[in-house]
C-alpha cells in the first residue's frame, strides 16, 4: 500500500544519495576491467547476528567455486568478495552500500538484510548498480520504497516469501487445535513489523478473514523491557493463541513476563523470533511448542546450482565446521550468491550494469531455496519462494535440544507435512 510517509520517505533517501555523489557514473570505470566486484552486506554484529552468523563460512564455500574466475562471453574474469556489517542498523546499512558503490565499485550488490536492503535498493535504482536482496517480505521491501507490484525499479531485486503468505500460515497452524479463536498480537515497529501490523493486509485483517477475533497489543520499540501491558490485555481479552512480529530479545522478555503473570496461551506463532534454534534453546522448556513460519529446512528437496548440495548435506556441513544446529537463514544465504553468480554468467558481459540488470530479470533459478523466478513473476522485480509452517519440539536425547517439525505445507508444497500442531497445555 502506497502512503504518503513511504514515499516522503523514498524522496528523501533518493536525497541523500545524490548528496553522497551516487549520481556519478561509476560503471564507466567499471567497464575497462576484467576483476568482477561483489558487494555483500549482512549483520555480522548487533541485534540480528544471528541472521549472519553462518555468512563467513557460506562465503568461503563460494570462494573455493569461484577462486578461478568465472568465464563470461569468452572471458575470464577474477572475482572479489567485499564483505560489508551492517551492524544491524539501518543507517550504517547506507554507509556501507555508499562504500560499495561509490568506493569500492562494485559490478553487483548482494543484501542479506530486510532494512539494509531497503536502504541500498533506493542507492542501487539512482546509481544504475543491480543489486539482489532476501530475508524480508516482499511487501515491506516495495511498499517501503514508495512503489507497487506493476511499477518495480529499476536496478534492484528482491527474492523471498509475501506477508500474506507467512500470515495465512499462522492461520492454517491454529486452525489445527481447538481454541476460542481469540488471539492476541503486539509487532516491532520496522519495516516489517509494519506490513504483518496492517489493518487492511496484515496479520489483523487475515485473522479476521479466517474467523479470529483480535487483542490488539500494539506496536513495541526494539529495546522494550516491559510487556506487562500487553500480557495484561491478552489475559483480560481472554487470548489463547499470542502472535505478531518480533525478535528472539523481545519475545523473551515478553513470554519470562507472562509466565510470572499467569498467562497461559495454547498457541505461541511469533514471526521472526523463532527462526533459531538458540533462541528456542535460550527459552528453556518453555521453548517447547513455539510455532513459526519456516523459510527453509534441511528436509526441503531442493540442490545448490552452485555446489549440488542437498539442503540436508548443507546442513550437515555447516553442523560439522560450526558445531553448531542448522538454521533458516542458511538456505537464503546460499541461494543469495546462487542468484548473484548465476546473474553475471548470464549476463554476456558482467561488467556492464545493463546487462546484468537484464540478466537478473530474465532468471528462473533452481536454488537451495527452490525456484527463484523472475523471468515469469507478476509482481516486477520480485521472485516469490515458499514459506511453511512449523513447531518446535523438545527432543528427548536427540542429536539436538529441539527439533522444527513442519505442520503445514499450504505455501510450501515441496515439503512433507510432518505432525499436525499440538496445544502448548499438551506438550507440558
Amino acid at each position: 500500500m502506497l502512503t504518503k510517509s513511504s514515499l516522503t520517505r523514498r524522496s528523501v533517501l533518493a536525497s541523500s544519495a545524490a548528496s553522497l555523489g551516487l549520481l556519478s557514473a561509476p560503471s564507466i570505470v567499471r567497464a575497462a576491467s576484467r576483476d568482477i566486484r561483489i558487494g555483500y552486506i549482512t549483520a555480522l554484529s548487533g541485534a540480528r547476528a544471528e541472521f549472519g552468523e553462518s555468512d563467513p563460512w557460506m562465503l568461503e564455500q563460494v570462494k573455493k567455486i569461484t577462486d578461478s574466475g568465472l568465464n563470461i562471453g569468452g572471458h575470464n574474469y577474477s572475482v572479489e568478495f567485499v564483505v560489508k556489517d551492517n551492524q544491524s542498523n539501518a543507517n550504517r546499512s547506507a554507509a556501507v552500500g555508499n562504500e560499495l558503490i561509490q568506493r569500492e565499485g562494485v559490478d553487483l550488490l548482494l543484501v542479506q538484510d530486510l532494512d539494509a536492503s531497503v536502504a541500498t535498493g533506493e542507492m542501487s535504482d539512482i546509481a544504475g548498480i543491480p543489486s539482489i536482496s532476501t530475508m524480508g517480505p516482499w511487501q515491506a521491501w516495495m511498499f517501503g520504497r514508495g512503489s507497487n507490484p506493476a511499477q518495480g525499479f529499476p536496478y534492484s531485486f528482491t527474492f523471498f516469501w509475501g506477508v500474506e503468505m507467512a500470515m495465512q500460515t499462522f492461520t492454517n497452524l491454529w486452525n489445527q487445535i481447538d481454541t476460542n479463536k481469540v488471539v492476541g498480537d503486539f509487532y516491532f515497529d520496522n519495516p516489517a513489523g509494519q506490513a504483518f501490523a496492517n489493518p487492511e493486509l496484515g496479520l489483523p485483517a487475515v485473522m479476521g478473514d479466517a474467523g479470529y477475533s483480535r487483542v490488539d497489543g500494539g506496536m513495541f520499540q526494539f529495546d522494550t523491557q516491559d510487556f506487562s501491558a500487553q500480557v495484561s490485555k491478552f489475559k483480560e481479552g481472554n487470548a489463547q493463541i499470542v502472535t505478531g512480529f518480533g525478535f528472539p530479545p523481545n519475545w523473551a522478555t515478553f513470554w519470562a513476563q507472562a509466565g510470572q503473570m499467569g498467562f497461559t496461551p495454547e498457541a505461541a506463532t511469533f514471526a521472526a523470533a523463532f527462526l533459531f534454534p538458540s533462541a528456542i534453546e535460550s527459552l528453556g522448556d518453555r521453548g517447547n511448542g513455539m510455532s513459526t513460519e519456516v523459510w527453509w529446512t534441511p528436509n526441503m528437496p531442493w540442490t545448490s546450482s552452485l555446489t549440488g548440495q542437498s539442503a540436508a548435506q548443507l546442513a550437515a556441513d555447516w553442523e560439522a565446521a560450526s558445531g553448531k544446529q542448522w538454521a533458516q537463514t542458511l538456505g537464503y544465504s546460499h541461494a543469495l550468491f546462487e542468484t548473484g553468480i548465476a546473474a553475471l554468467k548470464n549476463s554476456g558481459d558482467p561488467k556492464n550494469p545493463d546487462a546484468v540488470r537484464d540478466a537478473i530479470a530474465g532468471l528462473n533459478l533452481n536454488t537451495m531455496v527452490g525456484p527463484v523466478n523472475w523471468a515469469d513473476t507478476p509482481i516486477k522485480n520480485v521472485a516469490v519462494t515458499e514459506v511453511a509452517g512449523g513447531q518446535w519440539r523438545k527432543t528427548d536425547g536427540g542429536k539436538h535440544a529441539f527439533d522444527l517439525v513442519i505442520n503445514d505445507n499450504g505455501f510450501a508444497p515441496s515439503v512433507d507435512v510432518q505432525d499436525q500442531l499440538i496445544p502448548l497445555s499438551k506438550l507440558g
